[in-house]
């Protein structure tokens, strides 16, 4: 595995914007005429909706886009904490995005049985390779306990598992999410960190000088099998790094 790229920029903001360029020229650089993309929830995500929706409406090749989601909430699309929502509310109702080419998790139904429909989803929709999906996009986040998708510390056996997705647990309020498994996000063509904040910096340190406790955070795993990482981080996340 390559080693991942990281791009620095001054905050949250910019990260998004810069973030949203390279998107829409990576997207409209693919020959393919299908791109599956993960989706992430999270405050850069949230920011990254609102540059799409009013910067680039016209200049993504949105007919040949399927976007999925990392992970979700087991909780209905209407509810506040969806990932789907703030994607909906932000990006795909202001570009009237076809919802033929939306595939959510039915966070509404039974975690069990909506994991199971979002694998048969992902199943239909994107290619394969040795038995796993490869999507062709992942963009990922991560927490300040260096969480990523719905992967938590106490839940590592999610990085191994066998199956495209996987019922979790958040571990201080009991919530259901369903989530894909670390092997399927590492079986993606291109996987894109955004992360930002104060409050990622100590894990940021950890995970880029491999010293600490980083294997222990589900985000330091996340190594390509044969696809591109990259980090897109502000000033803020990084301050560790450039102190040392």
């Amino acid at each position: 595995m390559s080693s991942p790229l990281v791009y620095v920029f001054p905050d949250n903001q910019t990260v998004a914007e810069k973030f949203a360029e390279w998107l829409v020229g990576w997207a409209n650089g693919q020959e393919k005429d299908k791109l599956t993309i993960a989706l992430s929830g999270g405050s850069t995500p949230k920011v990254l909706f609102k540059v799409l929706a009013e910067q680039y409406a016209e200049a993504m090749p949105w007919e040949k886009i399927h976007f999925f989601w990392g992970d979700e909430r087991c909780v209905p699309p209407t509810d506040e904490e969806s990932n789907f929502k703030m994607t909906d509310d932000l990006l795909l109702q202001p570009i009237g995005f076809p919802e033929t080419q939306t595939h959510r998790v039915l966070g509404e139904t039974d975690p069990e049985a909506a994991a199971r429909a979002y694998e048969k989803a992902i199943s239909d929709v994107v290619d394969h390779k040795e038995n796993w999906p490869v999507f062709d996009l992942i963009i990922l986040g991560m927490g300040s306990d260096g969480h990523t998708a719905s992967i938590f510390p106490h839940q590592m056996e999610l990085l191994q598992a066998d199956t495209v997705c996987a019922v979790a647990t958040h571990p201080e309020s009991g919530q259901k999410r369903v989530t894909l498994t670390g092997k399927v996000l590492n079986h993606a063509d291109q996987i894109c960190f955004l992360v930002t904040g104060d409050s990622k910096k100590e894990k940021i340190y950890e995970i880029f000088k491999k010293e600490g406790s980083y294997q222990d955070y589900p985000a330091a795993h996340i190594q390509p099998v044969d696809g591109l990482l990259s980090w897109y981080v502000d000033q803020s996340a990084v301050a560790l790094l450039k102190t040392d």
